[in-house]
C-alpha cells in the first residue's frame, strides 16, 4: 500500500493513537448515564471521535492521490517551543497566580509563536478568553479555580 500524503498519513496516525489512547484512559473510570454522566463519559467520547477522525484522515492519505505526495517539511521550532512552553507555564501559573492573570499570560506568550504577532490583537483575544472563562467556568460550573494569586488570597 502506498502512502499517497505524507502530511495526511501522520496527521492521521496522530489523531488515531492520541484518540485511541483517551477512550481507552477513559475505560477506567466510571461512564456513568446519560442523565448522570460519569468522569470517563466526556473523555471516551471524545477520544473514540478524535480516532474516527484519525481513520478518515488515514483513509483519505492512503486512498486520495496528491500531486507531490505532500510531503512533511520542516519543523517549526518557533511555535512548538513557544506554544509548548506557554502550556507548561500554564500548568504552574495557574495556582499560584490564579486565572485572570495566568490565562492572558498563556494567550500572549503562544501568540508570540506566530510571524503576524500584534500586540494589540492578542490582548484582545486574551480579555476575551479570560471573560468567556470566567463565565463558563467560574460563573455558569461554579468551578473553584483561583482567581487572583496565592498570595493575595490569604
Amino acid at each position: 500500500m502506498k502512502i499517497k500524503s505524507q502530511k495526511d498519513f501522520w496527521s492521521g496516525m496522530m489523531f488515531l493513537v492520541v484518540g485511541g489512547g483517551f477512550a481507552w484512559g477513559a475505560l477506567n473510570y466510571s461512564f456513568g448515564s446519560s442523565a448522570k454522566p460519569g468522569p470517563a463519559y466526556f473523555p471516551f467520547g471524545l477520544g473514540v471521535m478524535m480516532a474516527l477522525l484519525g481513520a478518515f484522515i488515514l483513509f483519505k492519505a492512503l486512498t486520495i492521490e496528491t500531486n507531490d505526495g505532500d510531503p512533511i517539511g520542516p519543523w517549526a521550532w518557533k511555535p512548538l517551543i513557544w506554544i509548548v512552553g506557554s502550556v507548561a507555564s500554564f500548568g504552574w501559573f495557574l495556582p499560584h497566580l490564579g486565572m485572570f492573570i495566568a490565562l492572558p499570560l498563556l494567550v500572549l506568550i503562544s501568540a508570540t509563536a506566530s510571524d503576524e504577532f500584534k500586540l494589540k490583537e492578542a490582548v484582545v483575544n486574551a480579555v476575551i478568553l479570560t471573560a468567556g472563562s470566567w463565565f463558563i467556568f467560574i460563573w455558569g460550573l461554579k468551578l473553584t479555580i483561583p482567581l487572583w494569586p496565592s498570595f493575595l488570597a490569604r
